[in-house]
């Protein structure tokens, strides 16, 4: 059972891409819905450990509008009923406008609600510390502070943003001088001589009543904007969020306002935003190599390597990390992995759908899979959930066709409809509008060919 009653909402941040973990992370399936370390996404991951201190049922996931469907899966899959804890944005506008949204969200529930922020790509090594850490942070909180987590840094970080802690407040929490963005080299070994320099977690506690009033206060732009625009059970339209200011967190409240608190932090804390920092988090072999997938290895060190679908052998490779899935391959020396957020833009430049999505999609019936795209011709498996359907319209000169792998179901094309079992296929010229119905209790398996016929 939970440590405190219901008013403390857990608030996951669930919005970005995660380009610098491409080719695995994309924008349509971005890091947060991905389980890099074990059978949990890092969302799943998340929520998990806020238990027992916090109430899961009260957990709030602030995510793209495109992610809502996936993100929901994810909720269902381990116990938790997605409805309403997920607040979708149309746009994203950066973490102030999200918070808030959030904020606006809890408190038609419950007045005297106290807050956790939390990124919902982190991960934690420590959870006992963690858990102390949140007990702290919320009665800090209660005593009307804005409190952010400062990770104590092990090695002079040049990736992350430091806070700069002041005087002693209460327990163990420190009023905080100032923010300051990513240091170079020199400077960040400086902050870790002086002591009292922390990494920026960009995680948060505070009561929902003492930060809308210091949005009033610091930044009442974003909420004139935003508070017409939230309305009971429905999502901003994305035309109205776009006018809403884009900024984060720390530059409209945090770096402004005189409740702020940092609570030192030591508990294996990672924001796991790139190859070079999920490898220094993972365990390593003898070798120092972090080898996931179909792997054989030899003289390989200091490596990373990640397989999805292939065999992958390595020789003679020394700090490289080397990614596989289906569609792509990415290939680097781990200190400078992080760059690969370039080929990404590279890659949007050029229109290359590999920025975007996998060969493998995930939708509200289901999955889809492209198996071969090759000239006038299409190969798709698609995967229709139990009690759900498929429909698509075709465009003119299409002939398809459909074999049905696994599962039963119902072909529905110009007033007609069809059975199907396993083993059978049916082929239709310009078909029109299809619907595969699964209304049976496993999942529907359908390999279809789609092809353009002058």
């Amino acid at each position: 059972m939970p440590e405190y009653d219901g008013e403390i909402y857990p608030v996951l941040l669930a919005g970005g891409s995660g380009t610098r973990l491409w080719p695995v992370s994309r924008e349509l399936y971005p890091k947060q819905l991905v389980n890099f370390i074990d059978e949990d996404s890092l969302v799943q991951g998340t929520i998990k450990r806020l238990t027992p201190v916090l109430e899961k049922e009260n957990v709030r996931i602030v995510c793209g509008q495109e992610h809502y469907h996936e993100t929901a899966r994810h909720l269902d899959t381990i116990g938790l009923n997605p409805q309403g804890k997920i607040i979708s944005e149309p746009c994203g506008r950066n973490t102030a406008p999200a918070i808030l949204l959030a904020v606006m969200n809890i408190l038609e529930e419950r007045e005297d609600a106290v807050l956790f922020i939390f990124p919902a790509d982190h991960v934690i090594r420590d959870v006992g510390r963690f858990h102390s850490g949140m007990r702290m942070a919320a009665d800090l909180a209660r005593d009307g502070h804005i409190v952010t987590f400062g990770i104590q840094p092990g090695y002079p970080e040049t990736g992350y943003g430091y806070i700069e802690g002041g005087d002693r407040v209460s327990e163990g929490a420190l009023a905080i001088r100032r923010f300051v963005e990513k240091p170079d080299l020199e400077t960040a070994r400086s902050y870790l001589e002086a002591g009292n320099f922390f990494w920026n977690s960009g995680m948060f506690a505070f009561k929902a009543s003492v930060i809308i009033e210091e949005f009033k206060t610091l930044a009442p732009d974003i909420l004139k904007t935003l508070s017409p625009l939230v309305k009971e059970g429905h999502a901003p339209a994305e035309s109205e969020y776009r006018s809403v200011p884009d900024i984060s967190f720390d530059y409209a409240i945090m770096e402004k306002t005189a409740k702020a608190v940092v609570l030192p932090s030591d508990f294996g804390w990672s924001d796991i935003g790139s190859w070079k920092s999920l490898y220094d988090f993972l365990p390593k072999d003898s070798r120092n190599n972090v080898l996931n997938g179909d792997v054989i290895s030899r003289n390989t060190n200091n490596c990373f390597v990640l397989g999805h679908d292939r065999l992958i052998a390595t020789n003679h490779l020394n700090n490289i990390v080397v990614v596989e899935t289906p569609d792509s391959i990415f290939v680097s020396d781990i200190e400078n992995s992080r760059d690969v957020k370039e080929i990404v833009n590279t890659l949007k430049k050029r229109d290359r759908k590999e920025y975007q999505k996998h060969h493998t999609e995930t939708h509200p019936w289901g999955s889809s899979t492209v198996l071969e795209e090759k000239g006038a011709s299409t190969v798709v498996k698609r995967r229709v959930a139990p009690g759900a359907e498929f429909q698509e319209t075709i465009g003119e000169g299409i002939v398809w066709h459909g074999v049905v792998v696994s599962g039963k179901g119902k072909l529905s094309f110009r007033k007609k409809s069809v059975n199907l079992a396993p083993g059978e296929a049916e082929s239709i010229r310009n078909p029109g509008s299809i619907r595969l119905e699964n209304s049976s209790t496993e999942s529907l398996v359908v390999v279809e060919t789609r092809i353009r016929k002058p």
